[in-house]
């Protein structure tokens, strides 16, 4: 089993059209396809930096983070492929406020403990 920790930093200027996007569209969506553990969303409060060497990054923290659990990387890719590849998923994402807001993505591989 494996977790995969998504987080996006989505556009600042449309994040509300986006989380009223993801809230009503895509994570029933995705809640019906995928082993989803959660979806979060930027709740407007500054991020607390610490550490021996905090910095901000140049995007800032992201604003939208998601965990799916799969049982392999194997299966990962199988499903991927089929769950955002479906006619019901492309026509969800033709209402993103901005396919293009999407100003970095990064995805983690965790096991849990």
């Amino acid at each position: 089993m494996i977790d995969e920790i998504r987080s996006y930093h989505y556009a600042p200027e449309l994040f509300n059209e986006y989380k009223a996007w993801a809230v009503n569209h895509a994570v029933p969506y995705l809640k019906q396809h995928l082993n989803l553990v959660g979806f979060w969303l930027d709740a407007g409060t500054a991020p607390e930096l610490a550490g021996e060497q905090p910095s901000e990054m140049p995007l800032g923290v992201a604003n939208v983070t998601w965990i799916i659990r799969w049982d392999s990387m194997e299966s990962r890719a199988e499903l991927l492929a089929s769950v955002f590849g479906a006619d019901e998923f492309q026509e969800i994402f033709k209402r993103i406020p901005d396919p293009k807001g999407y100003l970095q993505m990064e995805s983690r591989f965790a096991t849990p403990v």
